[in-house]
Protein backbone atom coordinates (compact mmCIF):
# COMPACT_ATOMS: atom_id res chain seq x y z
CA UNK A 1 0.00 0.00 0.00
CA UNK A 2 1.01 3.80 -0.89
CA UNK A 3 -0.23 6.29 1.26
CA UNK A 4 -1.16 9.56 -0.06
CA UNK A 5 -3.33 12.38 -0.30
CA UNK A 6 -5.72 11.02 2.72
CA UNK A 7 -6.37 7.67 0.78
CA UNK A 8 -4.50 4.17 -0.02
CA UNK A 9 -3.12 3.70 -3.69
CA UNK A 10 -3.47 -0.24 -4.06
CA UNK A 11 0.12 -0.88 -5.57
CA UNK A 12 0.55 -4.96 -6.15
CA UNK A 13 0.20 -6.77 -9.21
CA UNK A 14 -2.44 -8.72 -7.03
CA UNK A 15 -4.95 -6.20 -8.88
CA UNK A 16 -4.26 -8.74 -12.41
CA UNK A 17 -6.03 -11.71 -10.01
CA UNK A 18 -2.91 -13.53 -10.59
CA UNK A 19 -1.61 -16.40 -8.16
CA UNK A 20 1.69 -14.93 -6.56
CA UNK A 21 2.31 -17.48 -3.86
CA UNK A 22 4.35 -19.61 -5.75
CA UNK A 23 7.99 -20.75 -4.56
CA UNK A 24 10.68 -21.73 -6.62
CA UNK A 25 12.96 -23.32 -3.92
CA UNK A 26 16.39 -25.45 -4.02
CA UNK A 27 15.81 -28.86 -2.64
CA UNK A 28 16.56 -29.57 1.07
CA UNK A 29 20.25 -29.81 2.36
CA UNK A 30 18.83 -32.82 4.34
CA UNK A 31 16.15 -34.88 2.22
CA UNK A 32 17.23 -34.13 -0.78
CA UNK A 33 13.77 -33.01 -1.85
CA UNK A 34 11.89 -29.88 -3.43
CA UNK A 35 11.06 -27.31 -0.10
CA UNK A 36 7.54 -26.00 -0.43
CA UNK A 37 4.03 -27.72 -1.34
CA UNK A 38 3.44 -25.23 -3.84
CA UNK A 39 6.78 -25.31 -5.50
CA UNK A 40 5.03 -26.73 -8.99
CA UNK A 41 1.54 -24.28 -8.93
CA UNK A 42 2.86 -22.29 -11.60
CA UNK A 43 6.02 -22.45 -14.21
CA UNK A 44 8.72 -19.32 -13.95
CA UNK A 45 8.15 -18.82 -17.33
CA UNK A 46 4.35 -18.06 -17.16
CA UNK A 47 4.58 -15.02 -15.45
CA UNK A 48 4.54 -12.53 -18.20
CA UNK A 49 4.48 -9.23 -15.96
CA UNK A 50 7.29 -8.03 -14.02
CA UNK A 51 6.77 -7.81 -10.22
CA UNK A 52 9.13 -4.54 -9.61
CA UNK A 53 7.42 -2.66 -12.71
CA UNK A 54 6.59 0.30 -10.96
CA UNK A 55 2.78 1.36 -11.81
CA UNK A 56 1.58 5.17 -12.63
CA UNK A 57 -0.25 6.10 -9.41
CA UNK A 58 -3.12 7.73 -11.98
CA UNK A 59 -3.88 4.12 -13.34
CA UNK A 60 -4.32 2.69 -9.79
CA UNK A 61 -7.40 2.22 -7.73
CA UNK A 62 -7.46 5.08 -4.83
CA UNK A 63 -9.54 3.75 -1.35
CA UNK A 64 -10.46 5.75 1.67
CA UNK A 65 -9.40 4.17 5.62
CA UNK A 66 -12.38 2.33 5.07
CA UNK A 67 -11.83 0.92 1.90
CA UNK A 68 -14.38 2.85 0.36
CA UNK A 69 -12.99 3.44 -3.39
CA UNK A 70 -12.28 7.10 -3.37
CA UNK A 71 -12.19 8.93 -7.06
CA UNK A 72 -9.48 11.82 -7.13
CA UNK A 73 -9.67 14.67 -9.19
CA UNK A 74 -13.30 15.63 -9.81
CA UNK A 75 -12.92 19.13 -10.75
CA UNK A 76 -15.84 20.67 -13.09
CA UNK A 77 -14.44 23.10 -15.19
CA UNK A 78 -16.85 23.40 -17.88
CA UNK A 79 -20.61 22.56 -18.90
CA UNK A 80 -19.54 18.72 -20.41
CA UNK A 81 -17.70 18.01 -16.98
CA UNK A 82 -20.96 19.14 -14.93
CA UNK A 83 -23.12 16.00 -16.06
CA UNK A 84 -20.56 13.25 -15.32
CA UNK A 85 -19.52 14.80 -11.84
CA UNK A 86 -23.37 15.13 -10.90
CA UNK A 87 -24.02 11.71 -11.85
CA UNK A 88 -20.99 10.44 -9.53
CA UNK A 89 -22.19 11.77 -6.50
CA UNK A 90 -26.28 11.49 -6.47
CA UNK A 91 -27.77 9.64 -3.69
CA UNK A 92 -31.69 9.41 -3.60
CA UNK A 93 -31.82 11.36 -6.57
CA UNK A 94 -30.10 14.42 -4.50
CA UNK A 95 -27.53 16.74 -4.67
CA UNK A 96 -26.19 18.84 -2.24
CA UNK A 97 -24.15 21.70 -3.45
CA UNK A 98 -21.82 23.96 -1.02
CA UNK A 99 -20.41 27.28 -1.58
CA UNK A 100 -17.30 27.43 0.36
CA UNK A 101 -16.58 31.39 -0.71
CA UNK A 102 -17.10 32.72 2.96
CA UNK A 103 -16.05 28.88 4.74
CA UNK A 104 -13.03 28.99 6.50
CA UNK A 105 -10.83 25.80 6.11
CA UNK A 106 -11.26 25.06 9.68
CA UNK A 107 -15.18 24.99 9.53
CA UNK A 108 -14.81 22.74 5.81
CA UNK A 109 -12.63 20.22 7.19
CA UNK A 110 -14.74 20.08 9.87
CA UNK A 111 -17.75 19.88 7.61
CA UNK A 112 -16.41 17.05 6.07
CA UNK A 113 -15.84 15.15 9.17
CA UNK A 114 -19.75 15.39 10.07
CA UNK A 115 -20.60 14.70 6.32
CA UNK A 116 -17.78 11.31 7.09
CA UNK A 117 -19.99 10.74 10.29
CA UNK A 118 -23.29 10.56 9.05
CA UNK A 119 -22.47 9.19 5.70
CA UNK A 120 -23.58 11.93 3.69
CA UNK A 121 -21.73 11.25 0.14
CA UNK A 122 -23.95 13.49 -2.02
CA UNK A 123 -22.31 16.50 -2.48
CA UNK A 124 -20.31 18.60 -4.36
CA UNK A 125 -18.20 21.80 -3.05
CA UNK A 126 -17.62 25.02 -5.20
CA UNK A 127 -15.49 28.16 -5.06
CA UNK A 128 -12.87 30.57 -6.19
CA UNK A 129 -9.71 28.62 -7.32
CA UNK A 130 -7.36 27.58 -5.16
CA UNK A 131 -4.87 25.36 -3.49
CA UNK A 132 -7.37 24.60 -0.73
CA UNK A 133 -9.97 23.40 -2.93
CA UNK A 134 -7.55 21.23 -5.70
CA UNK A 135 -6.05 19.55 -2.52
CA UNK A 136 -9.34 18.29 -1.20
CA UNK A 137 -10.05 17.25 -5.01
CA UNK A 138 -7.28 15.29 -4.65
CA UNK A 139 -8.10 13.67 -1.65
CA UNK A 140 -11.47 12.61 -3.83
CA UNK A 141 -14.18 15.61 -3.18
CA UNK A 142 -15.96 16.63 -6.18
CA UNK A 143 -15.82 20.63 -7.07
CA UNK A 144 -16.65 23.03 -9.46
CA UNK A 145 -14.15 25.66 -10.35
CA UNK A 146 -16.36 28.63 -10.15
CA UNK A 147 -14.10 30.88 -12.43
CA UNK A 148 -13.17 28.50 -15.23
CA UNK A 149 -16.74 27.06 -15.22
CA UNK A 150 -18.17 30.21 -15.91
CA UNK A 151 -15.87 31.59 -18.42
CA UNK A 152 -17.17 28.51 -20.40
CA UNK A 153 -20.86 29.57 -20.30
CA UNK A 154 -21.53 32.07 -22.64
CA UNK A 155 -24.45 33.59 -21.15
CA UNK A 156 -22.40 34.89 -18.12
CA UNK A 157 -19.82 36.27 -20.20
CA UNK A 158 -22.90 38.85 -21.65
CA UNK A 159 -23.73 39.89 -18.06
CA UNK A 160 -22.34 43.06 -17.18
CA UNK A 161 -21.16 43.94 -13.56
CA UNK A 162 -19.97 46.11 -11.84
CA UNK A 163 -16.76 45.31 -10.25
CA UNK A 164 -17.39 45.65 -6.49
CA UNK A 165 -20.13 42.78 -7.54
CA UNK A 166 -18.08 40.50 -9.86
CA UNK A 167 -17.27 37.91 -7.16
CA UNK A 168 -21.01 37.48 -6.46
CA UNK A 169 -22.77 37.76 -9.56
CA UNK A 170 -20.13 34.72 -10.77
CA UNK A 171 -20.99 32.73 -7.72
CA UNK A 172 -24.84 32.91 -7.57
CA UNK A 173 -24.75 32.90 -11.68
CA UNK A 174 -22.92 29.16 -11.32
CA UNK A 175 -25.29 28.17 -8.38
CA UNK A 176 -28.51 28.79 -11.29
CA UNK A 177 -26.71 27.03 -13.59
CA UNK A 178 -26.06 24.00 -11.30
CA UNK A 179 -29.79 23.82 -10.17
CA UNK A 180 -30.33 23.57 -13.95
CA UNK A 181 -28.24 20.70 -14.57
CA UNK A 182 -29.56 18.51 -11.74
CA UNK A 183 -33.35 19.31 -12.86
CA UNK A 184 -32.27 18.12 -16.25
CA UNK A 185 -30.59 15.24 -14.86
CA UNK A 186 -33.63 14.48 -12.36
CA UNK A 187 -32.18 15.28 -9.71
CA UNK A 188 -33.38 17.35 -6.20
CA UNK A 189 -30.87 19.79 -5.02
CA UNK A 190 -30.03 21.84 -1.79
CA UNK A 191 -28.14 24.66 -2.25
CA UNK A 192 -26.02 25.58 1.01
CA UNK A 193 -23.59 27.99 1.72
CA UNK A 194 -20.41 26.57 4.02
CA UNK A 195 -22.16 28.18 7.40
CA UNK A 196 -23.94 25.19 8.28
CA UNK A 197 -23.65 21.34 9.35
CA UNK A 198 -26.07 19.09 9.33
CA UNK A 199 -27.02 16.84 12.73
CA UNK A 200 -28.99 14.30 11.56
CA UNK A 201 -27.91 11.39 8.63
CA UNK A 202 -31.67 12.77 7.17
CA UNK A 203 -30.81 16.27 7.58
CA UNK A 204 -30.50 16.53 3.71
CA UNK A 205 -33.45 14.96 2.49
CA UNK A 206 -36.88 15.90 1.12
CA UNK A 207 -39.01 16.41 4.19
CA UNK A 208 -40.76 19.29 3.06
CA UNK A 209 -43.79 17.59 0.72
CA UNK A 210 -44.86 17.62 -2.64
CA UNK A 211 -46.92 20.54 -2.56
CA UNK A 212 -44.22 23.05 -4.19
CA UNK A 213 -41.07 22.62 -6.00
CA UNK A 214 -39.57 25.46 -4.42
CA UNK A 215 -38.57 26.25 -1.12
CA UNK A 216 -36.42 29.20 0.55
CA UNK A 217 -35.15 29.70 3.96
CA UNK A 218 -36.10 32.41 5.68
CA UNK A 219 -33.18 32.14 8.17
CA UNK A 220 -30.48 29.31 7.65
CA UNK A 221 -30.05 30.75 3.92
CA UNK A 222 -31.11 27.81 1.72
CA UNK A 223 -32.77 26.79 -1.24
CA UNK A 224 -34.38 23.26 -1.98
CA UNK A 225 -35.57 22.78 -5.22
CA UNK A 226 -37.71 19.47 -6.21
CA UNK A 227 -36.98 17.46 -9.30
CA UNK A 228 -40.31 17.69 -11.22
CA UNK A 229 -41.38 18.60 -15.05
CA UNK A 230 -42.76 21.54 -13.57
CA UNK A 231 -39.87 22.58 -11.96
CA UNK A 232 -37.82 22.12 -14.88
CA UNK A 233 -39.65 24.36 -17.31
CA UNK A 234 -39.64 27.13 -15.03
CA UNK A 235 -35.51 26.78 -14.50
CA UNK A 236 -34.24 27.36 -18.28
CA UNK A 237 -31.52 29.31 -19.80
CA UNK A 238 -33.67 32.23 -19.52
CA UNK A 239 -34.88 31.74 -15.62
CA UNK A 240 -30.90 31.35 -15.23
CA UNK A 241 -29.96 34.42 -16.66
CA UNK A 242 -32.29 36.37 -15.10
CA UNK A 243 -31.60 34.91 -11.28
CA UNK A 244 -27.77 36.54 -12.36
CA UNK A 245 -29.44 39.64 -13.98
CA UNK A 246 -31.97 40.29 -10.16
CA UNK A 247 -28.80 39.67 -8.25
CA UNK A 248 -27.11 42.31 -10.30
CA UNK A 249 -30.11 44.90 -9.49
CA UNK A 250 -29.85 44.11 -5.76
CA UNK A 251 -26.20 44.58 -5.12
CA UNK A 252 -25.24 47.78 -4.23
CA UNK A 253 -22.26 49.26 -2.98
CA UNK A 254 -23.76 49.70 0.48
CA UNK A 255 -25.35 46.40 0.27
CA UNK A 256 -23.05 43.84 -0.91
CA UNK A 257 -23.13 41.85 1.73
CA UNK A 258 -26.82 41.98 2.40
CA UNK A 259 -30.12 40.40 0.74
CA UNK A 260 -28.41 40.68 -2.75
CA UNK A 261 -25.71 38.63 -2.20
CA UNK A 262 -28.20 35.64 -0.60
CA UNK A 263 -28.53 33.03 -3.47
CA UNK A 264 -32.13 31.84 -2.02
CA UNK A 265 -33.53 35.20 -1.87
CA UNK A 266 -32.19 36.37 -5.55
CA UNK A 267 -33.83 33.50 -6.38
CA UNK A 268 -37.25 33.87 -4.57
CA UNK A 269 -37.68 37.96 -6.48
CA UNK A 270 -37.11 36.39 -10.14
CA UNK A 271 -39.75 33.67 -8.87
CA UNK A 272 -41.94 36.43 -7.97
CA UNK A 273 -41.34 37.99 -11.50
CA UNK A 274 -41.88 35.00 -12.98
CA UNK A 275 -45.28 34.60 -11.18
CA UNK A 276 -44.28 31.15 -9.96
CA UNK A 277 -45.30 29.97 -6.69
CA UNK A 278 -43.07 28.97 -3.67
CA UNK A 279 -42.82 28.90 -0.02
CA UNK A 280 -40.95 30.56 2.40
CA UNK A 281 -39.35 28.19 4.91
CA UNK A 282 -38.69 29.12 8.06
CA UNK A 283 -34.92 27.93 9.02
CA UNK A 284 -35.85 27.59 12.86
CA UNK A 285 -37.86 25.17 12.74
CA UNK A 286 -35.94 21.82 11.74
CA UNK A 287 -32.43 24.05 12.36
CA UNK A 288 -30.56 26.41 15.12
CA UNK A 289 -28.82 29.08 15.15
CA UNK A 290 -25.59 28.29 17.30
CA UNK A 291 -25.51 32.30 18.17
CA UNK A 292 -29.13 32.62 19.39
CA UNK A 293 -28.88 29.44 21.95
CA UNK A 294 -28.07 30.34 25.41
CA UNK A 295 -24.49 29.96 26.67
CA UNK A 296 -25.43 27.00 28.69
CA UNK A 297 -26.97 25.33 26.40
CA UNK A 298 -25.66 21.78 24.97
CA UNK A 299 -27.47 20.66 22.40
CA UNK A 300 -29.39 22.37 19.53
CA UNK A 301 -32.79 20.81 20.86
CA UNK A 302 -35.12 17.94 19.50
CA UNK A 303 -35.80 17.69 16.01
CA UNK A 304 -33.25 19.84 15.13
CA UNK A 305 -31.18 18.50 11.80
CA UNK A 306 -28.83 21.63 11.01
CA UNK A 307 -26.63 24.05 12.81
CA UNK A 308 -26.23 27.05 11.02
CA UNK A 309 -24.15 30.11 11.35
CA UNK A 310 -23.99 33.67 10.12
CA UNK A 311 -21.10 34.05 8.23
CA UNK A 312 -19.68 36.59 9.69
CA UNK A 313 -19.11 35.28 12.98
CA UNK A 314 -15.39 34.70 13.53
CA UNK A 315 -13.91 31.05 13.57
CA UNK A 316 -12.80 30.86 17.02
CA UNK A 317 -16.06 31.78 18.21
CA UNK A 318 -18.01 29.38 15.85
CA UNK A 319 -15.19 26.16 16.69
CA UNK A 320 -15.81 27.00 20.43
CA UNK A 321 -19.41 27.13 19.97
CA UNK A 322 -19.40 24.15 18.19
CA UNK A 323 -17.19 22.15 20.35
CA UNK A 324 -19.62 22.96 23.53
CA UNK A 325 -22.45 21.66 21.17
CA UNK A 326 -20.42 18.54 20.50
CA UNK A 327 -20.12 18.75 16.71
CA UNK A 328 -16.85 20.32 16.70
CA UNK A 329 -14.67 17.06 14.82
CA UNK A 330 -11.12 18.56 14.45
CA UNK A 331 -8.15 17.95 16.85
CA UNK A 332 -5.02 20.17 16.79
CA UNK A 333 -3.61 18.56 13.45
CA UNK A 334 -7.27 19.54 11.53
CA UNK A 335 -8.18 16.40 11.57
CA UNK A 336 -11.35 14.47 11.83
CA UNK A 337 -11.00 13.09 15.60
CA UNK A 338 -12.00 9.48 14.41
CA UNK A 339 -12.54 7.56 11.42
CA UNK A 340 -16.42 6.12 11.16
CA UNK A 341 -16.90 3.50 8.74
CA UNK A 342 -20.20 2.65 7.40
CA UNK A 343 -21.58 -0.62 6.05
CA UNK A 344 -21.37 -0.70 1.79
Amino acid sequence: FIHTHGYFNIYTNFLRERALSVSHRDAGVNYGKTAGPDSYLLEENALDFNLLEMQSLSSLKCYDFCFREVLPDRVVRSFDDLGYVLHSVQKLETIVLVSLYRASEAVTRNLLCQFERLNIWNFIFMGPKSDFLFDLARRGHPMIDVDQFSDSIKAYNSIRVQEFSAELIKEIFVKAYVVKKCLELGYSTWVLDGNFLPVTSDSLVDFFGPKYNFYVGTNSTFLFVRSSSSALKTWVDDFTYKVALMASSLITKESVSMEGSNFAYVVSKTLERFSVKFTWVDGMSFGANINALDVNQTSLGNGKKIAFWSSEIRLNSIQKRLDELGIWALDADSSCIAVICHPS
